[in-house]
């Protein structure tokens, strides 16, 4: 399926069938002003609000000795569970970012970053999840077993981990959806107004969801060869690829849960930034492991949802007034 240009009046009195969802980028209010507005709104969001949104948890959760310690990013003095709470609190105000986005300067649906059908597949989001959760277990959790077993050691304290269950599944949920609506959606439908090749959409994307990960611990245990593999090549760019290639996010957005709640709830590097009170911890991070794994989890993310689960039949299409462009 080829990613087709997008023009003032692209879509309109047409068949969608086979629109991709990069094409919703040319509907409602589009002009490249408005990218620019609405990406300021959501970094704002993301880079302010949501700070301030996890500080009000903190001081509700500490007082002032809980800012002090949020403000100096010591998050083991609230807990495991209640750390991550914490970390996560900034994300539904980024979420919240995007939407307003999209609703007020776009003015088009909010599902429109994830498909140009009428109603997002869930069955798809499905695929993406067990695609990305079962070979992620496997080889990487146990697969590391086997290699390292005394680096694992098993969480004893079933009370906190049944507590932060429903929590992680929650706030995850929130979280790699977001993160799939805006590198995945926001930031390549906005760049297909520049150019709507697909090599340069998926490059940008994986670019700038890498740059934000750069900081965090297990990028800077593996070094630029574990970030580029890890992060760059088999986070960034196969999430991009895969969303071009099916013509929607949803594939990406169950697959990116898949692989943080894995990492979340079952194997988790004591000293990664969202250190949880997962089943099992590993006190040690094997870079060079974790770039193998991510080269061979790769071709057998793809065999999955391309070749072992079918694509979905279109639904119906995009309605006349989600379509109608206006360049204003």
């Amino acid at each position: 399926m080829r990613i087709k240009a997008i023009t003032g009046h692209q879509g309109i009195g047409t068949e969608v069938k086979d629109t991709i969802y990069v094409e919703a980028a040319g509907w409602g209010k589009y002009r490249w002003w408005r990218y620019v507005l609405g990406l300021m709104i959501i970094l704002f969001a993301w880079m302010v609000a949501a700070n301030v949104a996890s500080a009000l948890v903190a001081l509700a959760l500490g007082g002032q000795e809980g800012v002090a310690a949020f403000s100096q990013l010591d998050y083991a003095a609230f807990g495991p569970v209640w750390s991550f709470v914490i970390v996560m609190a900034g994300f539904p105000v980024f979420l919240a970012g995007i939407l307003i986005a999209v609703t007020l300067i776009h003015q088009r649906h909010p599902r429109t970053l994830i498909t140009a059908r009428e109603k997002i597949s869930w069955r798809r989001v499905g695929h993406g999840f067990v695609a990305g959760f079962v070979p992620w277990v496997l080889l990487g959790g146990l697969g590391q077993y086997l290699l390292y077993p005394d680096s694992f050691s098993f969480n004893s304290d079933l009370k906190t981990f049944a507590l932060f269950v429903p929590i992680a599944l929650v706030l995850t949920a929130i979280q790699t959806t977001t993160e799939e609506l805006f590198f995945r959606g926001y930031i390549v439908q906005g760049a297909s107004l520049i150019w709507s090749n697909r090599v340069f959409l998926a490059i940008v994307s994986a670019v700038i969801f890498t740059l934000p990960h750069a900081t965090n611990p297990e990028s800077q245990e593996g070094g630029l060869i574990g970030m580029f593999l890890g992060l760059f090549v088999g986070t960034g760019l196969l999430f991009a690829i895969v969303s071009l290639i099916d013509g929607t996010t949803e594939l990406a957005i169950g697959a990116h849960f898949a692989n943080n709640i894995a990492y979340f709830l079952l194997f988790n590097w004591s000293g990664s930034f969202f250190a949880t009170p997962a089943l099992f911890s590993i006190s040690e991070y094997h870079a060079r492991f974790y770039d193998i794994t991510s080269l061979v989890l790769i071709p057998v993310f793809l065999v999955i949802v391309f070749r072992v689960f079918k694509r979905d039949e279109a639904s119906e299409p995009i309605s006349q007034s989600d379509r109608k462009s206006r360049a204003k």
